[in-house]
């Protein structure tokens, strides 16, 4: 059975309600990518290494351009999905791929920071990706999806959505 943060946390990242069973599989796939990029992000932050930064920068930004050939979700759907026969993984829904976006635009800044000396700077962005992609690993909250639907006016929605909302009630006003 779903529960309401992952139900919400579905909605969040722009998907349609669907039976509990493929909400949790279509859960357990969308955290492959964020579980592999915060790795990599806390060895670029331990390497103080801006090429780790630029490269994930590159990667996610190529995501948000070309989401129909994510390579996580790719790698997913043939190591993870097929062999298991879960359901693969499509395009990713708009706020999901602004959230890549903005996670994109922060590693870049980390980068550039790092290569002009800019240390301070630095782990000002390196702190952001850390509280960002933790609200995301654990708290089942992502930063970027409710920046998007805040943006677009949808300031109820987007609360909707946080991890402790309720579920809406279905079926009447």
């Amino acid at each position: 059975m779903s529960t309401p943060v992952v139900s919400n946390f579905m909605r969040q990242q722009g998907f349609p309600d669907e039976p509990a069973d493929a909400c949790n599989m279509r859960f357990a796939g969308l955290y492959f990518q964020p579980r592999i990029v915060f790795s990599l992000v806390i060895v670029g932050i331990v390497l103080q290494s801006p090429w780790v930064f630029l490269l994930l920068s590159a990667v996610l930004w190529w995501n948000v351009l070309f989401p129909g050939v994510n390579p996580f979700e790719r790698a997913y759907n043939r190591l993870i999905a097929t062999p298991r026969g879960r359901v693969p993984l499509g395009a990713a829904p708009g706020p999901r791929r602004f959230a890549q976006g903005m996670a994109a635009a922060f590693l870049l800044g980390a980068a550039l920071s790092l290569l002009a000396g800019l240390h301070v700077l630095a782990w000002i962005f390196e702190a952001f990706l850390v509280v960002a992609f933790s609200a995301l690993l654990f708290g089942k909250f992502c930063l970027g999806a409710y920046v998007f639907h805040l943006l677009r006016g949808k300031a109820g929605f987007a609360n909707s959505t946080l991890p402790w909302a309720r579920p809406p009630r279905s079926g009447g006003a």
